[in-house]
C-alpha cells in the first residue's frame, strides 16, 4: 500500500475509533482523556484471531474525540438545525448521535479535508453499524452541514 493510502486507511480506522470512542463516552459517562488513553493504551495495535488491526492515527483519533467533547454545544446546534422539525437529538441512536457529531466537526473545524472525504467515510461507518436508513440519513445530515459550513 502506497504511503498516502496507508494514511488514508489510518485516519479511517481513527474515525471509526472515535464513534466507538464516543459512544463508549456517552453510555458509561467516562471523560474524553480516559477512553482516549484506552484506546491507545488498549486497543490500537492489537490482533485479532493473531491478524494485526490496522493501524489508526493515534493523534487524529485523540483531536477528533477531543474536539467533539470540547465543541458538543456548537456541534450539536449544527445537527440539530437539519433535523426534522419536532425532532431532538437525543431520540436519534447513539452510534448516529456520534456519527454526526464527528462528521460536523470535522466539516465545522477541519477545513483542510475535502467535503467530500468527510462525508464519505462517515458514511461508510454508519454502514458498518447499520442496514436501515441511517447510512442516507447520515448522508443528508452531513451534506447539509457542510453546505451551512462550507458553502
Amino acid at each position: 500500500m502506497s504511503g498516502a493510502g496507508k494514511a488514508h486507511q489510518s485516519r479511517s480506522v481513527a474515525r471509526l475509533a472515535a464513534i466507538q470512542a464516543l459512544y463508549q463516552m456517552e453510555v458509561s459517562g467516562a471523560g474524553a482523556e480516559t477512553v482516549v488513553r484506552e484506546f491507545i493504551d488498549h486497543r490500537f495495535g492489537s490482533e485479532i484471531e493473531g491478524e494485526p488491526l490496522a493501524e489508526a492515527d493515534e493523534a487524529f483519533f485523540g483531536d477528533l474525540v477531543r474536539g467533539v467533547v470540547i465543541g458538543q454545544a456548537k456541534i450539536d446546534q449544527l445537527i440539530a438545525k437539519r433535523l426534522a422539525t419536532g425532532w431532538r437529538l437525543d431520540r436519534l441512536d447513539a452510534t448516529v448521535r456520534s456519527i454526526l457529531r464527528a462528521g460536523a466537526y470535522e466539516l465545522s473545524t477541519l477545513q483542510d479535508i475535502p467535503t467530500e472525504i468527510v462525508i464519505d467515510e462517515y458514511v461508510e461507518i454508519a454502514k458498518s453499524f447499520f442496514e436501515g436508513v441511517e447510512p442516507g440519513f447520515v448522508n443528508g445530515a452531513l451534506d447539509a452541514i457542510a453546505r451551512d459550513e462550507r458553502g
